[in-house]
């Protein structure tokens, strides 16, 4: 068997026998367990330290590298064997039918799709939301691109140009709407409200002023205000379409703590409650519902009681998705080619919220 190289996924790594008791001799001195990789199996061990802002150091792949190479174990490294057992091993089902690796996903962009429209973005300068605004421009579209981060605005413009402009703005704040309006000239085609912050796991019992208040400001007064901003112009121009970034946590209760659950529960309802007021005008609202993604986003340190039980329930995550993906979803509903779709929550988390 070759050795696994940084651009092979977690899988390979965790079954090399020395750097895969490195590699799970690092999660335990985390206070993690091979069982919190299981999402992330297909996941290149080199994108897995991209986006971990510095949880995975950047040296573990060259330690991990020399391990795999030399079947030794640096003095000093923390090592862990693997379970009798692994968490993260799944039972095919004896079909007597051969199941191979996944067919790689290469992402199609249909040139002119959103030519002559613009486009909010929120959330724009990371993550899901700078891979919505990439591949809006990427097919003829003008993103107007909020963020509260200036510096992720500035790097995005850099590789965007001028189709998109950046504004630099905390979407909750009263007069950001306005803001983003001007900047979008008035007239906005679509909208996507991707912007979003996780709590800490905590159950109600755990949650405190401060986390609940922050939370339900960005993800759902956020939304609302840009909402009720651009709605006016698109019942004036006869439609437009607006996509709410919710969550697997919107579709059920063990995906995160009470607060964001809650908060994506609360945009579930925005959402289909105005896809219903504005049916028969032109103004589609729908909502996409991510599962686990490679985002980098911040995680707080996690509520021990909440996360605990939380914890339990992600193991059935069947994959870390890519934000490229989520942002093939999002467009899709963005774009006029989602023209019979109103009032959907759309899944798009690799069947979880099938299990």
């Amino acid at each position: 068997m070759p050795k696994p190289t940084p651009a092979s996924p977690l899988r390979d790594w965790l079954a090399e026998p020395t750097a895969g008791q490195i590699l799970r001799g690092f999660l335990a001195s985390q206070g993690q367990s091979e069982e919190a990789l299981a999402p992330a199996l297909a996941l290149p061990l080199e994108q897995l330290v991209r986006m971990s802002a510095g949880k995975f150091p950047a040296e573990l792949v060259d330690t991990l590298v020399t391990a795999a190479e030399t079947g030794q174990i640096p003095d000093g490294v923390p090592t862990a064997p693997a379970a009798d057992a692994p968490a993260v091993a799944v039972a095919e089902p004896a079909t007597g039918v051969e199941i191979g690796a996944p067919e790689p996903w290469t992402e199609q962009v249909t040139p002119g799709r959103f030519a002559g429209q613009h486009v909010v973005v929120t959330g724009a300068a990371s993550g899901i939301g700078r891979a919505v605004a990439s591949r809006i421009v990427r097919e003829g579209g003008r993103v107007v691109a909020v963020d509260i981060s200036a510096d992720g605005l500035a790097a995005l413009a850099a590789d965007l140009g001028e189709a998109l402009v950046p504004v630099t703005a905390d979407i909750t704040g009263p007069a950001s709407a306005e803001t983003v309006l001007a900047a979008a000239a008035g007239r906005v085609h679509a909208l996507a409200n991707v912007a979003g912050v996780m709590d800490d796991d905590a159950a109600v019992h755990e949650v405190d002023d401060t986390t609940w208040e922050r939370v339900m400001r960005i993800n759902v007064e956020g939304p609302m205000r840009l909402m009720r901003a651009v709605v006016p112009g698109m019942l004036a121009a006869g439609g437009g379409r607006i996509v709410n970034v919710v969550s697997e946590a919107a579709l059920r209760g063990s995906a995160a703590g009470a607060a964001y659950t809650t908060s994506k529960h609360a945009l579930v309802g925005l959402t289909v409650s105005s896809a219903y007021q504005y049916a028969g005008t032109g103004v589609q609202v729908n909502a996409v519902a991510p599962g686990a993604v490679a985002t980098g986003i911040t995680m707080p340190a996690v509520a021990p009681f909440g996360s605990a039980r939380t914890a339990k329930m992600r193991v059935a995550i069947p994959r870390l998705a890519m934000a490229d993906e989520l942002a093939a979803s999002i467009t899709f509903l963005l774009s006029r080619d989602a023209v019979n779709i109103n009032g959907a929550i759309l899944p798009s988390d690799g069947g979880w919220s099938a299990a």
